[in-house]
């Protein structure tokens, strides 16, 4: 309990520093995304879901960073603990095609891996992109070392990394979007797909409501191979 009201503290206060940092840099834009959830009765639940996204243009190069927390309890129980960071580095070739290195540390109280972390490099491309509609699918080699959570044991993998992202204009104010993510190696595969509505209240703020599926081939006996996330936040983009 005290750990969640702790980030529930710490996690927006530093969001609030980042997202007045990024207004003050022209070339940054991003959002910040909070959710909060108190239960009280017969059941007392405390969850918190917050997401930062930065990214920084310039000529070819593009650069885009992640960073999100979920924590959860239920009458005192932790039931839900995730943090996630991950950097996505494009070089431009055309309009159409890009280079690209990325890297992706994910922690998971609950998951079988104490930790899995993984570096790529690949080629990207643009298969649709207007003001309404953008669809992009990148692939390439990599590589991911991640900690067994029950042994302590740790394993590198060799992986082919696939991912794509998809965005629809519904209407001036609401837009879907859709992204997945899919990295296997010899001792697991890892599959990532969020769906979310995104709807505009103000130039400034917006309500999106997601649903994540988290899903590993190989686990240890026991845990679920799957998790499902369903979300409602408040995001903030700048700058304005």
């Amino acid at each position: 309990m005290k750990g969640l009201r702790f980030a529930g503290v710490l996690l927006p206060a530093s969001l609030c520093c980042i997202l007045a940092a990024g207004n003050a840099l022209a070339e940054w834009t991003g959002s910040g995304e909070l959710g909060l959830v108190f239960a009280r009765g017969n059941t007392d639940t405390e969850t918190l879901n917050t997401e930062l996204n930065l990214e920084y243009t310039k000529e070819r190069w593009t650069n885009a960073s992640r960073l999100s927390y979920l924590r959860s309890e239920s009458d005192g129980d932790l039931e839900a603990d995730r943090f996630v960071f991950d950097n996505k580095t494009n070089y431009a070739l055309s309009d159409a095609s890009y280079i690209i290195g990325v890297g992706r540390y994910d922690q998971d109280e609950f998951s079988s891996f104490e930790f899995q972390t993984s570096l790529a490099i690949g080629y990207g491309r643009k298969l649709i992109d207007t003001e309404r509609q953008s669809f992009s699918i990148e692939i390439g080699p990599g590589v991911r070392y991640a900690e067994i959570r029950d042994t302590g044991e740790t394993e590198t993998d060799l992986i082919a990394r696939g991912g794509a992202d998809y965005r629809l204009g519904i209407s001036e104010n609401a837009e879907l979007t859709n992204r997945s993510l899919v990295e296997s190696g010899s001792s697991n595969t890892f599959i990532e797909n969020e769906t979310a509505l995104t709807v505009a209240i103000n130039d400034a703020f917006a309500l999106k409501t997601g649903f994540l599926m988290r899903h590993n081939t190989e686990v240890e006996p026991g845990r679920e191979k799957t998790d499902y996330l369903t979300t409602v936040n408040l995001v903030y983009s700048f700058p304005q």
